[in-house]
Parts: structure tokens; sequence; C-alpha cells
């Protein structure tokens, strides 16, 4: 069991805690889990394991309790549509079909057979399928990337299984599209959309139209959402009611189509649904006419529970976990993803009445002593003219303890989006910091969900600027709380977040040093090069271009490397195409003409956001080591060192 010691703690500096939280072994010994399904009682999920270079490997636990790969050696279930993918398979009486992430093509596996792919349409993209039993054939959300010098067009398109590159345009003219749902009739179709500028949680609406006899879909009629409006996850009951969730309350609560009139189905200043970033996610099932089982955020900690809709009362279901995704319904149980501060996340099946809950699958393939772990207590702070929120980690390891009267380093986490969330559950990454003697500030500032509409609006305009001085905020309030030191106080994030941490580096002298993974130096050239998806995301959170370019090169850390006031290390993939390596490489450079310290770690066959087992490792130990030189500490075992140029001159 990692972390059992039966001596007395050993007197030693905070940061220079020996770990049992080794990088190689999170890497070794985790994965992630995505998309469920569910097909006649069996259960199959996706398996994203760092130890073989980040595949998505689609597993199946049959009714007899047995589990196996369904994906062989060689395949890799991960779509691109929206860059960011999600819903990159379905089945459909043990058929498998499935996106394999190399060409995006739709691929079938058959029970006994290899895979074998349905359609060769180079350029296209394949995203949250599902099957339409009526006319035998895939509907999914595409993408058509066929023009190199044009923006990619979206649609939901069917595509026929047994004639191969069959596809038929069922919905067009929007930018984007997600969650084509299938009425149980099969004589509907449900899905969102929504237009430039807005990304789906600004504003999206619902739809829905009939299959003529030839499978083609008649007129749409237009049921919910619009400006102002946020519409996510449509789903049909049995009885063909349709379920869907809105935030026009400021919350994102469930909402129902019946007698075509939408009625609100429960309010609650809640979250019952996630910014979708990723396709095909759920945060609720319809059990029947009087129970919708769901899951919902207050706070940053999910909750399950039951609501009946007749009654509009909702019933909390006492569980350990406090972050839920893909809640799905198997003969009778539900199935989630679920998580707390002291359990990774895990494949979980529940009865329906919440009694009781078994783990299918974990994450963490090394067994814990749960006093290793640090338990994070939610925060809020002032900020600006409001307050902000964030979750607080103490450094923790039981072998150890700190010289008399010293306080810890903070390293504060910013999470991406920036329309996110900081989650609850055991992440052995952030443990490697807290065991380490850091603590941690895991931040949740003005733009992230989990607060409602208004909160997350609190950044229009302001990114750059309102995010940094939360992350200032929360790091000087632990200063004042005394929980930790203020000369040792250092700032880390990836995308989004890294773009704070440059932000940070050109407008606080707080912070001692920072890492940037993948983030946002240039905001003009993120407009050039960046996907579709967020290509207008600087619209809302920055301003209207070119008339406000002023305000794009004020906020954008390559105009300003004079103004850089701590040392940086970069971690990027070369593959990256939301923000392309180089944005990277000129920060980067600049900041070596300017004698600034820095470090840079490039990836090659790395994309937005890590997924290679090397890759994660190695970026842990490098930004460890890169903080030990600058904050002075030293660091117990064997750890690669890194270049680091300027660190010798004074800055």
């Amino acid at each position: 069991m990692v972390g059992t010691s039966t001596t007395e703690p050993i007197t030693a500096p905070y940061g220079s805690w020996a770990t049992p939280f080794f990088a190689r072994a999170i890497v070794r010994e985790t994965i992630g889990f995505g998309t469920i399904v569910v097909d006649s009682g069996d259960i199959y999920w996706i398996e994203t394991r760092p130890a073989e270079d980040g595949r998505h490997v689609i597993v199946c636990r049959k009714r007899d309790g047995s589990v196996s790969d369904i994906l062989p050696a060689g395949f890799n279930a991960r779509t691109r549509v929206h860059e960011y993918g999600g819903g990159a398979f379905t089945v459909h009486n043990g058929v498998v079909y499935f996106t394999q992430f190399d060409d995006q093509q739709l691929y079938v596996i058959i029970p006994g057979h290899q895979p074998q792919c349905l359609n060769t349409r180079p350029g296209m993209r394949f995203a949250d399928l599902s099957y339409d039993d009526r006319f035998q054939r895939i509907i999914a959300v595409c993408e058509d990337n066929r023009k190199d010098d044009e923006e990619a067009i979206n649609m939901i398109v069917s595509v026929t299984p047994d004639k191969t590159g069959d596809y038929r345009i069922l919905a067009a003219g929007a930018d984007f599209y997600s969650s084509p749902r299938i009425s149980p009739d099969g004589k509907k179709l449900a899905w969102i959309s929504w237009k430039h500028p807005n990304l789906p949680w600004d504003s999206s609406s619902l739809y829905v139209a009939e299959f003529g006899d030839n499978g083609k879909l008649g007129k749409p009629q237009h049921i919910a959402g619009g400006e102002m409006e946020s519409i996510l996850q449509p789903e049909w009951a049995p009885d063909g009611t349709l379920y869907f969730v809105s935030d026009k309350s400021d919350w994102w609560n469930l909402y129902r189509l019946r007698n075509n009139q939408v009625e609100s189905v429960f309010e609650k200043q809640a979250e019952f649904g996630r910014p979708p970033w990723h396709l095909g996610y759920s945060q609720y099932a319809i059990v029947s006419h009087d129970e919708i089982l769901c899951s919902y955020n207050t706070g940053g900690f999910w909750r399950l529970g039951v609501i009946d809709p007749n009654s509009k009362k909702l019933h909390e279901i006492k569980s350990d976990f406090t972050d839920i995704w893909w809640l799905k319904l198997a003969s009778g149980k539900a199935i989630f993803r679920g998580a707390s501060p002291t359990k990774p996340q895990s494949i979980v099946m529940m009865d329906l009445a919440g009694k009781a809950f078994h783990t299918l699958a974990s994450s963490a393939r090394i067994e814990v002593e749960e006093s290793m772990i640090s338990v994070p207590q939610p925060i809020e702070f002032p900020s600006g003219d409001g307050r902000a929120h964030g979750l607080f980690y103490a450094p923790k390891n039981k072998n150890y303890r700190a010289p008399a009267g010293e306080k810890p380093p903070l390293l504060v986490k910013v999470h991406g989006g920036p329309t996110s969330i900081a989650s609850t559950m055991v992440n052995l990454e952030l443990q490697f910091w807290t065991s380490r003697g850091f603590a941690v500030l895991d931040l949740n500032y003005r733009g992230s969900v989990g607060y409602g509409r208004g909160y997350r609006e609190l950044l229009h305009g302001q990114w750059g600027v309102n995010d940094v001085e939360d992350a200032v905020s929360g790091a000087r309030f632990l200063v004042e709380r005394g929980d930790v030191d203020e000369q040792r106080i250092v700032i880390s994030g990836g995308s989004a977040g890294g773009y704070t941490v440059l932000c940070a580096a050109t407008s606080s002298k707080l912070f001692k040093a920072g890492a940037c993974y993948y983030g946002i130096t240039d905001l003009e050239a993120m407009m050039r090069d960046t996907h579709k998806f967020e290509s207008c995301l600087t619209e809302k959170l920055i301003g209207p271009y070119p008339r406000r370019r002023d305000l794009f090169r004020q906020r954008s850390a390559i105009h300003h490397p004079d103004k850089v006031s701590f040392p940086l290390i970069f971690f990027q993939g070369l593959e990256d195409k939301i923000v392309p390596p180089n944005q990277t490489v000129l920060m980067m450079e600049s900041l070596k003409k300017r004698g600034i310290p820095v470090a840079c770690i490039m990836f090659p066959g790395e994309q937005h956001g890590f997924r290679g087992g090397e890759t994660i490792r190695r970026s842990l130990d490098a930004e460890l080591f890169f903080y030990s030189k600058v904050l002075g500490f030293k660091i117990p075992g064997d750890v690669a060192k890194i270049e680091i140029t300027n660190l010798s001159m004074r800055y």
C-alpha cells in the first residue's frame, strides 16, 4: 500500500519531502474513463491509458460480470470533432461502431471479427454516435475538414453501415451541432445547434424534426434556446416526452416539452449540466414518468438525486461521490463515472434506491493509504468588486513534518476552458505536490462553471484581468489566513489556464515562478490559427476584433516580454491545433533575449492536453525540478534535470 510507514515523521523543509506519488508510478498505474454506453444490459466505456500513449480503448462488462477489451491493439476510439471530441462510439445488439483516431473514419466491430472501416471520406470526422434502429444506420455529428483553406462545415448525418461511404445530410446550415437523439418510436430526432460567435454555453437552441418514410428530416421545430440561453443534453422519455437542460433561470436546470409546451421540471440554484467541451456526455437519466435520476453541482461538489417531475421535489441520494459524469441506466441499475476527494475515478454501478454502490473498474491500480491524501477545503474570498472560489489543499504526508514556524510554498492551479471547473476528485498528479510539502489552490476564478450563468459571464470582456486578479486574491487570502509562505508562491495552468499564467507574469509580482502548459501567448495569432470551435472565443471574453485590437495586444504576453516578472517553464505539444507551437517558441525566445530564466519542453506527437504516459511523467518531474531551482529547495530521489536558460542571471 502506497504511503505505509511505521516510523516517526522526519523533520524536513516543505517541498523537499519524499513522496509515494512518483510521476512514473502515477502514469503507469492510472487510467482515465470516458463515454459510457449501455446495450442490452452490457456496459461499455472508454479507458484512456497513458501507458499506451493515451490510447482510447473500448471496454465491455458483460451481464455475467466478465470484463474485456473490445478494441484490439492498434485501434484508438477517439474523435476530433470540435478538436475536443466525445461520443466516439455506440453499440447496437453487440455490434460496436466507433471513430478511429488515425483517419477519423467510422469502423465496425462485429463480435469475433477485427474492426472494419465503414466509410472512406478523408477529411471528414464523426462524433456523438447513435444507432437508428428504424432505418438501420448510424446518426452522427459530422465535421467536414476537406478544404484546408476554408472553415470546417458541421452537420448531422446518417451513415448506412452496409453501403461503404454512403452518407446523407440530415441537418445543416448552423455553424455547430451536437446531441442528435432519436425518439423511442424512431419517428423524430432532437438536436442542439448554435452559431458564431457563440459557444454552446453562451447561446444554443434545441430543435425537433420528424423523419419521413425515406429517412429524411422534415421541417425543424424550434423548442427552446436562443440568445442568452444555453441548452444541454436533450433526452427522450419512454413515453416520448422530451427533456433537456436550460440555464434561462441563471442555472442549468431541467425542463421538458409536454403537450407542445415547455415547462420547468425542477428549479434549484445548482447546475444539472456541464459546459459541452466534449460531445455525448450525460448528467441525468429518465427512469420513468415520475422519476429522473440526476447529478447536480453546488459549490463545485456534485451530488446524486432523484427528481419527481410531478411533485417537483428532489430526493438527495447520499454517497461519497463528489464528481459524477456519464450517468446511464442499465437493467434497473445506474452506471456512472464517480470520484471523490479520497477515491479515484471509477466506473460505478448503483441500485436506483442509492443503497448499494459497486465499483466495476478503477482508474488507480495502486492502493493509496487514505491518510496520505490531502482533502480539498472549499474557500470563498473577496476579489475585485465581488467574490471568487477555489479548493484549498494543505500539504500532507504522514512521513514528514516541517520545521517549527515554517509555512509551505503555494502552487496556484488554474484550470482551462476558461469555462470549466476544478474537480473535487482525488487527483494523483495534484497529490504529487501536496505530498511533497506544497499547498495547492485549485482556483475557480470568475468565469468558471458551477456557480450559475452570472458567475460565468463575469469573465466577459475581462479575460486576462479577472482571472489573474482572482489568482492573486486567492493567494493573498491564504497568506493572510496564515496558511502559506508569501515568498514562495508559484502558478501553473494549461490552455486557457496557461494564458492566465502568462497574463499574471506580465501584471503581478506576487508569483515567484510559473508553468505554462500549451498556453495562449498571442490572442491575435490564436484567432488566425485556432480551430473553428474556439475561433470566436475571444469576441465575448476580450472584445470585437479588429475594433478592440488594442485589448488583444494589451492582454497578449508575446507583446510584453519586458513586463514578465518571474521565471517560466513551457510545455507544448508539437501537433497542437488549438494553441500552435509557434506561439510558445516565439514567447520563449523573447524571454531568453531579456534574460528571464526560462525552460521549454516540446513533445512530438502530443496535441492539446497531454495523453502520453512519458509526456505526463516528464512534465511533472520537470515542473518540480524547475521550482526547486527557482525557490531553492532540494528534491529527494532521482529526478531528471532540465536546461534552464538564464537561471544564473539576475532578473
